[in-house]
C-alpha cells in the first residue's frame, strides 16, 4: 500500500510539472524547430553541391587518365619505331 501511495505521489508530482508549460516555452520550442528545419534544409543543399563537385571531379580524374594512357601509348609506338631504325 505504501509502496502504491508513493508512485501516485511520483505520477502527479510528475504531472504537475510536465502540465506546466506556457506559451512562451511552447513558442520557444517551435522557433528552434524552425531554426533546426532551416539548418537540415542548408545541410542537405550543402551535401547535393558536395556530390556534384565531386561527380565533376571524377570525370576530370577519369579524362587526364584517359589522356595519360594515350599519351603513353603514342610514347611507346614512337620509342618502338626509333628503335627499328
Amino acid at each position: 500500500m505504501k509502496k502504491l501511495v508513493k508512485l501516485s505521489m511520483i505520477a502527479l508530482a510528475s504531472s504537475l510539472v510536465v502540465g506546466c508549460a506556457t506559451n512562451s516555452d511552447i513558442e520557444n520550442l517551435q522557433s528552434q524547430i524552425d531554426g533546426l528545419k532551416t539548418s537540415v534544409t542548408q545541410a542537405s543543399s550543402d551535401a547535393a553541391s558536395a556530390q556534384a563537385a565531386a561527380s565533376e571531379a571524377k570525370d576530370a580524374a577519369n579524362r587526364a587518365a584517359s589522356a595519360s594512357e594515350e599519351a603513353n601509348r603514342k610514347l611507346d609506338k614512337m620509342f618502338e619505331h626509333t628503335m627499328r631504325k
